[in-house]
């Protein structure tokens, strides 16, 4: 992960920061799950102010780019991927049908797993 800062821009700092880690969760260079630096540790290698990596930070976990996961740290969300996002709302619907029906977890995991492998 390299994070595009230049200290003398007329852009903020952590729109830099903002803007350059965006650019690489969408094009797929860090991908969905990746563990990023914590807030201090990003700040100290980029020589600015904690406050700053927590501003980007946090406006990109509001877009849904990234997620916190309390003490395990920053992590590259799903919602920022597009075909993964998709993918969790139709498991969702299958998982709603599945319960209608009134056929077990089990069940359902069974038929979504043959499914998958392209078998009735």
């Amino acid at each position: 992960m390299t994070i595009s800062y230049d200290p003398d821009s007329p852009v903020p700092p952590y729109e830099q920061v903002r803007t350059s880690l965006a650019g690489q969760i969408n094009d797929g260079t860090l991908a969905v799950g990746t563990k990023l630096p914590t807030v201090r540790g990003l700040a100290a290698e980029l020589g600015i102010a904690p406050n700053t990596v927590a501003r980007a930070y946090r406006e990109l976990e509001e877009t849904g780019l990234l997620e916190t996961r309390g003490r395990a740290g920053t992590f590259v969300g799903a919602t920022g991927d597009e075909a993964l996002a998709r993918a969790q709302e139709a498991a969702a619907t299958y998982a709603a049908v599945i319960r209608a029906l009134g056929l077990s977890a089990d069940q359902g995991e069974a038929i979504a797993a043959a499914a998958l492998r392209g078998k009735p």
